[in-house]
């Protein structure tokens, strides 16, 4: 059995005049990101492994969430493959992860991470909103192999405000 847990990075900033990818969090992403954490720390994931889109937001919103959940970084790592957002690549991405790996948290996008979620999970979620967490279980214990699985949990943070 295969877990995936989606995170779309936080709220960001369009404040200073960066490029795509060095754009920062807003105050209100660092805070739904804290909020996730936290509301995540409560429950019973137990992750092999993380990933995060290399993008300043996704890779912030990760530390934080992270952090939440006194997750060791020896098991996190930066894949340039996330950075997408039409969900190709990051299937790909999952399709090619280590079998031995049960339960993966990834950081990245949308619009890649509302149609993977869609495509992948059983019920209809119309946007993954910024810090939108959602979990998806599969039955198949290959990663190569998954399709069609149960969409576990999904935790927004206008739900817990």
């Amino acid at each position: 059995m295969k877990n995936l847990l989606f995170m779309r990075h936080g709220k960001s900033s369009w404040d200073l005049d960066v490029e795509d990818q060095d754009r920062p969090l807003a105050q209100r992403g660092i805070d739904d990101a804290h909020l996730v954490g936290s509301k995540l720390s409560k429950g019973q994931i137990r992750l092999d492994f993380t990933f995060s889109s290399p993008a300043n937001r996704a890779l912030h919103t990760a530390m934080i969430c992270l952090r939440n959940l006194k997750f060791p970084m020896a098991k996190f790592q930066i894949a340039t493959d996330l950075y997408d957002f039409t969900g190709n690549h990051v299937l790909d991405f999952v399709k090619k992860m280590d079998n031995s790996l049960g339960t993966v948290m990834i950081f990245g996008h949308n619009h890649a991470f509302t149609h993977l979620v869609n495509s992948l999970g059983d019920s209809y979620i119309e946007n993954v909103p910024t810090s939108g967490f959602v979990h998806i279980r599969f039955k198949q214990d290959s990663w190569a192999s998954i399709s069609q699985g149960k969409t576990v949990e999904t935790i927004f943070p206008k739900h817990l405000r």
